[in-house]
Parts: structure tokens; sequence; C-alpha cells
């Protein structure tokens, strides 16, 4: 068994969520966003899986993560295949969840130390 030292204090960490609201490193957001352990995007526009545009994951690839994780709200919900383009072309991983497993799966590939980005909707 290999313990290995959870050193979350370097990123931008993932405290807590509930309905309408996720804790970053001590600050509320109260609306959709983007966090990547060195970045927030709080003024993420749509506040909607159905309000997502194919421009919408341009942004998401523009920040060059390794992969994305689009948290959906309360349950799992996929968006239009051709809305996602920008990330398949420029070969960028998406996993599609429910928002609180999309902030559980942050967290753990941050402390990897990857290049992961979490659009996320609220609950």
């Amino acid at each position: 068994m290999k313990f290995v030292l959870d050193n979350t204090s370097d990123g931008q960490a993932i405290q807590r969520y509930a309905a309408g609201e996720v804790i970053i490193n001590q600050v509320a957001y109260r609306r959709s966003l983007i966090v990547m352990p060195d970045r927030i995007v709080s003024d993420w526009s749509p506040s909607a899986i159905e309000e997502l545009e194919s421009d919408d994951f341009e942004l998401l690839a523009d920040l060059s993560p390794e992969i994305v994780l689009l948290g959906t709200g309360g349950q799992q919900q996929f968006p239009h295949p051709s809305l996602t383009q920008p990330l398949m072309q420029r070969r960028i991983g998406l996993e599609v969840m429910d928002t609180a497993a999309a902030c559980r799966t942050y967290n753990i590939l941050m402390a990897e130390g990857r290049r992961v980005a979490a659009a996320l909707f609220m609950i």
C-alpha cells in the first residue's frame, strides 16, 4: 500500500458543493463556472446545459486542459455532440457527469497534478 500526501494547497480545491453553490478555497460561487488548478473563470455564461453553444466549448479548449469534466447539475445530461467539436479537434478529453461527481473527480485529478478543467452548472 502506497501513501501519498494529498497536496491541494497549490491549486483551486473544491471544498464543498450544495444546492446553488460551490465553495472553492473558502469562496462561494453561486453561478456556473470553470475551475482549473491555476484559475477560476467565474463569468462562464451558460446557466444550464440547454444554453450551451459551440463557443462555450471553444473557450474550454482555449484553456488547454488535458480533460474537461462537464458537471451538468443534479443529474447527468449530455450536450449535443456537434457542440463539443472544439474539444475533439484539439484532442481534449470530455467526461460528462452530474456536478457532485464532477467536483469529486476534479479534486482527485487536480491532486494528481493533471491539467483538468471542471465546467460546472449549479445543482
